[in-house]
This record gives structure tokens, sequence and C-alpha cells, in this order.
């Protein structure tokens, strides 16, 4: 598995270089669309701006399809203030408490790209006295960009309005003991996953069981990504997400994660079992645990109406929806668990 793990990674590296804020996903959907064209499948792009593939299987009236999500966090710029500088509304869950600081980039309508930094307002704790008791709020943050702006008009003249897209910097470090840093692991590891599950298929002329498809969504952040785009014939959805690492859970990062229930309720109990037991034959890594706070895309196209089965799982990652934390093992585990369970 060593080489499928390496182009794993090796594709998420590139996969986060690339700026892709619910909303505005093109560039990324465009470079994954390339990587199955590579490995000899034929995706075809949704009207959404997803992706679909079909990977085959010989159970044609019992499909599964698979589900992981290139759109990440984000902001939109909401207004510019009298300083120039910029006030965001968010794109997802984005929290203003874990974005203070960090380096950003604004992307116009017209093309062009800016870089600033997201900062308190009065940043400077030589001169603001009120610093650690100020709250991080949407409204008390800004974008301060690296340009010589220090009016409203100034910005305007850089081309920037209301609606603007701003992507944050994901800071991605993988470690020589086999950790894997970033922001927005979730849910582009899982993405690098599919396409290194799919390349698995093809290398080694496997047929899996049941008829396989992929969805590569792009609105997973803001709720309906997986609201439509289901095939005929699939009788079950399985996504591939990030696994919660935190107090009162089991897994770790380098495990994979086997979700019973998260904020929408139980996954389907012969799916999770299932899950389960192809873990524990294949000898893989594992935990079974509950969500608090988590919606996936299998949980959007049950809420759309889809009879379908349901399911998630996915590598473990600590501190999400902040500077985010796996490792090569729980890469492995999630792919050995794939394909045990597809067959």
């Amino acid at each position: 598995m060593k080489a499928y793990i390496d182009y794993i990674l090796e594709e998420t590296k590139h996969i986060l270089l690339i700026d892709s804020p619910t909303g505005f996903t093109g560039r990324a959907a465009d470079y994954v669309m390339e990587k199955y064209e590579e490995l000899g499948y034929c995706p075809v792009k949704t009207e959404k701006g997803g992706i679909l593939v079909e990977l085959g299987g010989r159970d044609l009236e019992n499909g599964i399809l698979l589900e992981a999500h290139i759109d990440t966090l984000g902001g939109m710029v909401a207004e510019t203030n009298e300083k120039g500088r910029l006030r965001l509304t968010n794109l997802g869950g984005l929290n203003p408490n874990n974005g203070e600081t960090e380096n950003c980039r604004v992307y116009t309508r017209d093309g062009r790209v800016y870089e600033g930094t997201f900062q308190l307002k009065n940043a400077s704790i030589h001169v603001n006295k009120d610093y650690d008791e100020a709250k991080r709020r949407f409204e008390d943050m800004e974008v301060v960009l690296d340009e010589d702006t220090a009016s409203k008009e100034d910005t305007k003249k850089l081309g920037i309005r209301n609606g603007d897209i701003v992507a944050f910097d994901p800071r991605t470090v993988m470690t020589q003991s086999g950790y894997i840093k970033s922001r927005f692991l979730d849910d582009k590891l899982s993405v690098g996953i599919l396409l290194g599950y799919a390349r698995y298929l093809k290398e080694r002329e496997i047929t899996p069981e049941r008829q396989v498809y992929q969805h590569i969504t792009v609105y997973e952040e803001v709720g309906h990504g997986a609201c439509g785009t289901v095939p005929k014939g699939v009788t079950e959805i399985l996504s591939v997400d990030m696994g919660c690492v935190g107090e009162g859970l089991e897994c770790t990062e380098r495990q994979v994660s086997i979700c019973a229930k998260d904020s929408g309720g139980p996954y389907t109990y012969e799916v999770v079992s299932a899950l389960i037991a192809a873990a524990e034959k294949a000898g893989v890594g594992y935990a079974v645990d509950i969500y608090p706070y988590y919606g996936s895309d299998a949980d959007a196209a049950l809420k759309a109406g889809y009879d379908v089965r349901h399911g998630l799982i996915g590598p473990g990652v600590y501190a999400s929806h902040g500077y985010e934390r796996s490792h090569r093992d729980g890469v492995e585990n999630t792919l050995r668990l794939l394909a045990a369970y597809l067959g």
C-alpha cells in the first residue's frame, strides 16, 4: 500500500495549494478532473461544479456512491472600512478565532489576486490595552491588505468589492514522523484518498463486487453538496470525510474513524456494522465514535429525499476547522477499509 499512500499524500499537497472556499471551487475541481482522466477514468462535471466518476463493478442494481468534498472554509468581503481594510463574512463554519493572524488572498471578479492578513482591529499589543479581552468576532476583525491603501477609495481602485472571495493559507507541513498538518484536511485529504482508491482499482485491475461511483462535492461546507447527483442503481452512500479526534472520542489521527451517529442522527445500522466487520477482518486500525457537532454529505443526500443506506468514515483529524492534523497511518487505514469493505 505504500505507493498508494505516497500518491495520496502527494496529490493532497497539490490540491491543498489550490484555493477552493465553498462557492469558488472551479480550479480545484478542474485539477481533480485531470487526475481522474490520467488514471484512465471518464469523470463528468456536474451542473453544481462537482465531479462524478464511475469506477466499475459487477452489481449494477446495488451500487455505492463514495463522496468527499473539495470545498473548504473561507471568507467573503462584506465591507470595506474607512481605512481601506476588509470586513469578512464567513463561508461555511470559519471561526474568526482560528483565522486570526493568518495570511490570506483576496480574489477579485476581474481575476486579480491580492494578499493580506486577517487581524484583530488595533492588533498591536503595545498599543491596545484591551487586546486580551477583545472578542474575536467578524465585526471585530479585518483583512489588512499588503497594498498601499489608507482609505475605502484606495481599496476600491484595486478592484476589490463586496462579494469577493477570501482564501486562507493552508500552511501544509508533512513531518518525518508521518504527521500531516494543514488547514483544510477536511476534506481535501479524503479527496486524495478517493483518488488513491481509484488508482488502486485501476492498477490492480480489480472489479468491485458492487458498482462504485465517486462524487467530489463542492458545497458540503454549506450543507447541500450531496443534495443531487445520485446515479441510478445506487442503494448506499458512504461519505469519506474527516474523522473527529477530541475529548470523549476514541479515534486518534492514526486510525480510521467509523461514525455511528452525528448531529443528523444515526447512520444506517447495517452499514456501520458491516464497516466494523470489514475493518476487523482486514486488521484495520479503527475506532467507532459519535460526533456531537457534525453533518456529512451522506446526511445531505438523505435530507434531499434519496432512499439509500448511508455511512461515514474518514482518517482521524485533530483540531477540525482550525489548523488540523492527521497521520499517514490514518490515511492507510482509511484506504484499507475501503478496499476491504468494497471487495
